[in-house]
């Protein structure tokens, strides 16, 4: 009990793929917001197209070399992917039972260098300069009744909604844990769904306040 109360529930930021901006100076900082959204999207597309476990494996050391390029802080970006990690080693595990090693490498490494490139973009870009690219992508949409800064707005808050929640039920598990009741789904499930409800209505005063979402 002593050893989990010295640990206490205090943890370090939550350094998700969407919580991880690190502001700084190569040259992909340095790239324009929408060159670097329009080169994920290629990437995607190309990931898609291209078939097969050497062109995967090649896109993620590509994908693992801009990450490096960029200089992101490679501890806190390792930590923030390992949920990605686990998840790609079950999917490329499953697809290898099922279809064979070459499917399993190829789905696992594809996966792997879409979410590090990700991470790169959401890292070495500031977040109204995201939204400033998104809004004027979403300039279309006014023909269907839609505002593009409303758009714009409400994926801004999507971004900075999951890392706040993310953390949340990370300090709520380790609450629970340090009285024991790690085991207990009602003492981790009840003070996540507090937390996120406040937040939810704290977002919603302040919007409120500042009259958006009136209109």
């Amino acid at each position: 009990m002593s050893r989990r109360t010295a640990r206490g529930p205090l943890r370090a930021p939550w350094a998700g793929p969407l919580g991880l901006h690190h502001p700084g100076t190569s040259v992909v900082h340095r790239t324009p917001a929408a060159a670097k959204l329009a080169g994920l999207a290629v990437a995607g597309l190309l990931l898609v197209v291209l078939r097969g476990p050497l062109s995967a494996v090649v896109a993620l050391a590509l994908a693992v070399g801009v990450l490096v390029l960029a200089g992101v802080p490679l501890h806190p970006t390792t930590r923030g992917l390992l949920p990605v990690l686990v998840t790609a080693a079950l999917v490329g595990g499953y697809q290898t039972w099922a279809r064979g090693w070459p499917v399993g490498v190829e789905v696992a490494a594809d996966l792997l260098a879409l979410v590090v490139l990700g991470t790169v973009v959401t890292a070495t870009t500031r977040a109204d300069a995201l939204l400033d690219v998104l809004a004027r992508l979403a300039r279309p949409l006014r023909h269907v009744g839609l505002h593009p800064d409303t758009v714009a707005l409400a994926i801004g808050l999507f971004l900075r909604t999951v890392p706040v929640l993310a953390q949340a039920s990370l300090e709520v598990r380790d609450a629970a844990r340090a009285r024991g009741l790690d085991r207990e789904p009602r003492a981790l499930v009840v003070p996540a769904a507090v937390r996120m409800v406040g937040h939810a209505r704290a977002t919603g005063d302040a919007l409120a306040a500042r009259g958006l979402g009136d209109s």
